[in-house]
């Protein structure tokens, strides 16, 4: 067995506050990493208490992804100097990713998993730091995005780099990426950002290739371009300057848009909830990832009337980020 000995690293889920979809045509994106579900590698063995199904499936999907880097490898394409074969020593010994990240949930739960083997297998690597500079960001980006196609298809290598990096990041462009804080003078007690469950995954794949299908239609792709994509960046920016009103404001018209323009992205049983957000200005939905189940994300100015809302539903509220009262 040859994990690194040292520092434990854990790598957290992520939450993309603002960009889905919309990042594809060149929106701005801002997402944050989130701590309350992470993963570390981890090696099976007897005074391991775990779920075993799950750690050798676990070990079996880091081998079929060691496959196919050992492929790019092979022919040359791999961006990176990646040791495929110390992986393949280790997964022969027991290694897999031990993870509360729900998988097809929208939290980056691949994205987790990639960072975690870029960390410990590449050997050309560009650590995480303070004080990164944007080349080395934008070389991170390109790289991930490259070994997470492995299980999406086509990824922008965001959701690895949110992991890997641990700080929330900005996306201004495909060329711009930073990282961010965001203000807290304008946060009351009772503002939130929570998850809903939905109660089943959703799967990105096919999601993302219905949207690229949409967009071939010239009205569809207006919407988009002219409305959805201003209303997004009108949110981030109004958020990091700490203008909640006008982003709470915003992003009443982002939800209704998405709503109308995303609906298949949105499981039929959250669909009445959404428009009851909508209604009654009481919280604010929104897609998480990719959607088609999975989490929802959702944003309130009243925390507490929404949580009753929804225990009368029976539905289980995740905060994500809320003031600490003193």
């Amino acid at each position: 067995m040859s994990i690194k000995k040292g520092k434990k690293e854990i790598y957290y889920s992520k939450v993309m506050l603002f960009g889905e979809y919309s990042i594809i045509l060149g929106s701005m994106g801002l997402t944050i990493p989130y701590a309350h579900f992470n993963g570390e590698l981890k090696f099976i063995n007897k005074n391991s208490y775990t779920d075993l199904d799950f750690a050798q499936n676990s070990n079996q999907q880091i081998r079929e992804l060691n496959n196919y880097i050992s492929d790019l490898k092979s022919k040359n394409q791999l961006l990176h100097d990646f040791d495929c074969d110390r992986l393949a020593n280790d997964l022969n010994n027991g290694l897999y990713f031990e993870s509360s990240i729900p998988e097809g949930y929208g939290l980056g739960s691949s994205g987790a998993l990639v960072a975690a083997l870029y960390n410990e297998y590449t050997l050309d690597r560009i650590d995480s730091r303070a004080g990164i500079q944007m080349e080395e960001i934008l070389e991170l980006k390109k790289n991930f995005a490259q070994i997470e196609s492995f299980y999406h298809g086509t990824s922008s290598g965001i959701d690895p780099l949110i992991c890997y990096l641990k700080h929330p990041l900005v996306l201004e462009n495909k060329h711009q990426i930073s990282s961010v804080g965001i203000p807290r003078k304008e946060i009351m007690d009772d503002d939130a950002i929570f998850l809903i469950n939905s109660g089943k995954p959703g799967k990105t794949a096919p999601l993302v290739k219905l949207f690229m299908e949409k967009i071939k239609d010239p009205n569809y792709l207006k919407v988009i371009e002219e409305e959805m994509i201003p209303l997004t960046n009108k949110c981030i920016n109004q958020m990091l300057d700490g203008n909640l009103n006008g982003m709470f404001n915003d992003l009443k018209s982002l939800s209704a848009l998405q709503l109308k323009y995303l609906p298949e992205m949105i499981p039929a049983s959250i669909q009445d909830i959404w428009n009851h957000g909508l209604l009654t200005d009481d919280f604010t939905l929104k897609l998480c990832g990719s959607g088609g189940g999975g989490f929802i994300l959702g944003f309130t100015r009243n925390y507490t009337q929404t949580k009753t809302f929804f225990n009368n539903l029976k539905m289980e509220m995740i905060p994500v980020y809320r003031e600490v009262i003193k």
